[in-house]
């Protein structure tokens, strides 16, 4: 995306990594890892690559996770967007 910084690679690396090592959207890790939730501090396990921010979707094949796409640049509902309308069209 034009004018994305470049941190965004990354980070988007690492969500379509946290779907798929978890078998989840991020924003669903994301709900669960506050203070107080069950998967709090999961964020600095996996030697920091964990990212509980929406943009991360698992891509399922006849209901078997075969990959994941992670999508980072924009607001958290526009990463989520971008990453649902990209796991559909696979």
């Amino acid at each position: 995306m034009d004018g994305a910084w470049l941190g965004s690679i990354d980070i988007s690396i690492n969500k379509a990594f946290t779907a798929r090592a978890f078998d989840l959207p991020t924003k669903d890790l994301a709900d669960n890892a506050q203070p107080t939730q069950q998967f709090y501090g999961i964020h600095a396990s996996n030697h920091g690559r964990i990212m509980i921010f929406a943009g991360g979707i698992p891509i399922r094949s006849d209901g078997v996770v075969v990959g994941a796409i992670g999508v980072s640049g924009g607001a958290g509902d526009q990463d989520q967007g971008v990453a649902e309308a990209g796991a559909a069209a696979v």
